[in-house]
């Protein structure tokens, strides 16, 4: 399977001319894939990727973490016990680990203690398995991917589909990188530049849960940023002292001198019971646009009255709550079944 994804990319990229002009992305809109389409295929592969791209999104969304040689890879966290198959490589059993990241102590394996060459070895798993019984049929066919090939496969998809096909990337846990001599800023920066993505209308938004990630991006790229904020809690680097601090009309103005919109989690937009808040409004009011996280087909993640069975790994009505956001204004969102997101998305426009 990887070596037919890797043919298919090669093979795309030589019959395209390099410098292709990438068509102009919708007004509609955005449908981000969350992870690729993390709902059908192991999240951050390849696989997930191109499926995503298959279904219509416009972004592939990749979480970026290090290695310990300085290289960008995908995956959700930089601990990677749970989304590979490292607990049973017992050439790396001592590459265990007990850590502090953003506060919290994990115990694991965690990819800055691997090079890319061994990381290259591993192989994704189903982080949600007990969900996701179809996805984890493909556990063991994927590699961990790089930066490099996620871009390589949206500019070569770009070119086929005559559809532009962005990506996502969020910089994870940056301020820790950053303390253990990994910085994350500028080497994701000159690998955009490398791609000719070093400008406003560029095909790329830049996310991040920390302020000063953005703020120090800010300083080196003219791509779109988006400050990522969830309902508890607040930025790792403490740079605010709450994302709910962040999220009321002074704080949306402070993230304007920065950023380019938000990424809120969506329970701070529509709340469960279909009840509009005021985010979007107060956003778009400070010039932002507003990219809702994370839209989830299984009901467990769905609000109840939106849920189908008392099955949590059965579908609900995603269609449904996606409908909820479109019409309190949103500019995007993320889901995990873009198929689903592109649907809702045109028959709203419609």
């Amino acid at each position: 399977m990887m070596r037919m994804l890797r043919a298919g990319l090669v093979l795309a990229m030589i019959a395209t001319p390099a410098l292709a002009k990438e068509a102009v992305i919708s007004s509609k809109p955005i449908v981000i894939a969350h992870r690729g389409a993390s709902g059908e295929r192991p999240e951050h592969t390849l696989a997930a990727y191109s499926l995503a791209i298959e279904q219509g999104a416009d972004f592939i969304e990749p979480d970026l973490v290090m290695t310990k040689d300085g290289q960008l890879v995908a995956r959700h966290e930089n601990d990677i016990t749970g989304t590979t198959d490292v607990v049973s490589r017992k050439e790396f059993a001592d590459r265990k680990r007990t850590k502090t990241i953003d506060g919290i102590s994990h115990t694991g394996w965690f990819t800055e203690d691997f090079t890319l060459a061994e990381l290259k070895t591993l192989r994704a798993k189903e982080r949600l398995p007990l969900l996701r019984r179809g996805n984890a049929k493909f556990d063991g066919q994927f590699e961990v991917p790089t930066l490099r090939e996620i871009i390589a496969l949206a500019k070569a998809a770009t070119a086929n589909t005559g559809r532009t096909i962005g990506i996502y990337p969020e910089t994870k846990h940056p301020s820790y990188f950053a303390s253990i001599g990994l910085p994350m800023e500028a080497l994701l920066v000159a690998e955009l530049k490398a791609a000719g993505w070093d400008r406003a209308d560029a095909p790329v938004f830049i996310q991040s849960f920390e302020v000063n990630s953005l703020k120090a991006l800010k300083q080196l790229t003219q791509v779109p940023l988006i400050q990522l904020m969830a309902a508890d809690g607040g930025p790792a680097d403490r740079a605010q002292p709450s994302y709910k601090a962040m999220a009321t009309p002074e704080g949306l103005k402070a993230i304007a001198t920065y950023a380019s919109g938000v990424g809120p989690q969506k329970d701070m937009v529509v709340a469960g019971d279909g009840t509009v808040l005021p985010l979007v409004t107060d956003a778009h009011a400070a010039g932002l646009k507003v990219h809702p996280w994370t839209f989830r087909a299984e009901n467990y993640f769905l609000p109840s009255g939106l849920r189908k069975g008392i099955n949590p790994a059965g579908h609900g009505d995603m269609a449904a709550e996606i409908a909820r956001f479109l019409a309190a204004g949103v500019d995007g969102l993320f889901t995990d079944y873009p198929y689903l997101g592109v649907q809702a998305r045109d028959r709203h426009s419609r």
